[in-house]
């Protein structure tokens, strides 16, 4: 598959060609998509090319989606109150979440820029947005409960036994399993492309394993009920707070309003004007120009024709890999709780939620599926720390690469120069603050920021994707999808900040 390195951007352009968006940051010049064959190195794109070379970017979203959510937070629900006014709330966020990302996608993939990057062209400018973005996007994963998580799974599989509350060693295991994805990223050639075959295997791996076990412990009664709780709208069950469910909404398929910190995996797999404005090598991969602002395509019928084969390539890739999966990937953790919890007589706490499935299963069926059990959930959530830990450094990355020019000559234009120093030291901030807060707590903090994602950067998306060129401009339902995701995940937010502060705005 050939590189996406960055073309030239004035080599098909007229001169002096260039398209205003926003304020603050250059004009985007102008010059022609390339076409999906030239970016993957094939003659033709058919079913075997495309799953082969232009399918993943959504799958990083996936993997991050199918840890915190589809196995902590969603499970978590269904196993203290039901199915039932829980199920549909998922179907409903997972829905949203993936035509937020579709429009997140839209302005990556006519701009080559990453959202980060974006957003500093809407007023009053990149001093206010792009170190506010950088900020919200950290201050929502720092926490690190998605690797405390996975660190309670791991001394559980190694211990045979679920660790004692307050234990030190699952933070080690934690902290471990931090640096296993440094090691990945520092090994890659192109670091996108490692996180995507990392995740075509652990995904893969995860989902066969769910439908095999649930296959055999859950029965059919148990597949009905989760399926039609996903499809019956129902008032919330009683006893259940709306911080949880802001939760449950907030990190189900990805993280609600913050999704837009994934959604850069698209520049670097060469999508559209991705293919000109490059990406982020590894350590091993020659070093590759990345432009420190995005590239436009002219309004004629070549590049409209051009976009359309682009577009439909991201839907395919969201409707077909990351809404398919996630809900997939909520089903069946979800069932299997549901089963846990019948087969325990007891119900999940925050304690005990990330090894409660497989200590279930140990009592029923023996050590087998306990090892089983625990090895898919440290699977499944150590495909969320991947990604979760690379994005933060990405968009710290791309937010002080585009931004500063000093920076830009002290790195002597390699971004790598930044970014895995970058890794390092927050590899090390998120080892000393998972200490101090049960994994479950942690993760429903996250959930909760994600969803204050929703009050602002809609708007900002509206404004960005109304002034592309022409044939990527959103059609007006797009617009009204971006305020029902203001208004759905918005509410949870601001019931999160009133529950912290004082009372909530509902109680079920």
């Amino acid at each position: 598959m050939a590189d996406p390195t960055p073309a030239d951007p004035s080599a098909t352009a007229t001169p002096a060609a260039t398209h205003k968006i926003g304020v603050s940051r250059p004009d985007l010049p102008v010059t022609d998509l390339p076409t999906p064959e030239e970016v993957f190195g094939v003659r033709r794109l058919g079913p075997r090319e495309l799953f082969k070379y232009a399918l993943g970017p959504s799958l990083i979203a996936l993997g991050i989606s199918i840890g915190s959510g589809e196995w902590l937070l969603g499970p978590q629900a269904v196993g203290q109150f039901g199915f039932e006014g829980v199920g549909w709330i998922i179907v409903v966020s997972a829905v949203l979440q993936t035509l937020y990302n579709i429009e997140s996608s839209r302005y990556v993939m006519a701009t080559g820029e990453a959202p980060v990057v974006g957003w500093g062209r809407v007023p009053p400018g990149w001093f206010l947005w792009v170190p506010l973005s950088v900020f919200v996007v950290i201050f929502s994963f720092i926490v690190g409960g998605w690797a405390a998580s996975a660190g309670q799974g791991l001394y559980a599989l190694v211990h045979g036994e679920v660790p004692p509350q307050g234990a030190e060693e699952p933070r080690i295991w934690a902290i471990a399993l931090l640096v296993v994805v440094f090691l990945i990223t520092a090994g890659a050639r192109r670091i996108s492309r490692a996180l995507e075959l990392a995740n075509w295997v652990m995904i893969g791996t995860i989902l066969v394993g769910l439908v095999l076990l649930c296959l055999f412990v859950v029965p059919f009664g148990l597949w009905w009920e989760g399926i039609k709780g996903f499809v019956t709208p129902a008032a919330p069950p009683e006893g259940i707070t709306a911080t949880q469910i802001g939760g449950l909404a907030g990190f189900t398929a990805l993280a609600s309003g913050l999704n837009w910190y994934v959604m850069g995996h698209y520049r670097d797999k060469g999508y559209g004007m991705g293919y000109r404005t490059g990406f982020i090598s590894g350590l091993r991969g020659e070093r590759s120009t990345l432009l420190s602002s995005g590239v436009t395509f002219p309004d004629d019928a070549k590049n409209k024709a051009l976009w359309r084969r682009w577009y439909r390539l991201l839907l395919t890739d969201m409707w077909g890999i990351f809404f398919a999966g996630a809900m997939l990937g909520m089903l069946l953790p979800t069932i299997l709780m549901a089963r846990a919890v019948e087969l325990s007589g007891t119900r999940p706490t925050q304690a005990d939620m990330p090894t409660f499935v497989a200590g279930a299963l140990d009592a029923e069926y023996g050590r087998w599926l306990f090892y089983a059990a625990l090895l898919l959930g440290v699977l499944i959530l150590f495909t969320t720390q991947l990604g979760i830990f690379e994005a933060m450094v990405r968009v710290t990355t791309d937010a002080a690469h585009a931004t500063s020019p000093r920076l830009r000559r002290l790195l002597e234009g390699d971004p790598r120069r930044f970014y895995y120093p970058f890794m390092l030291v927050l590899l090390v901030i998120i080892g000393i603050i998972l200490h101090f807060a049960l994994p479950i707590s942690l993760v429903q903090w996250s959930a909760n920021m994600s969803n204050l994602g929703a009050l602002i950067y809609p708007f900002m998306l509206m404004y960005l994707n109304s002034r592309l060129p022409r044939p990527a401009r959103p059609r007006p339902w797009h617009y009204v999808i971006l305020v029902l995701n203001f208004l759905f995940f918005g509410f949870f937010f601001v019931n999160f900040v009133a529950d912290f502060v004082g009372d909530p705005l509902v109680t079920f």
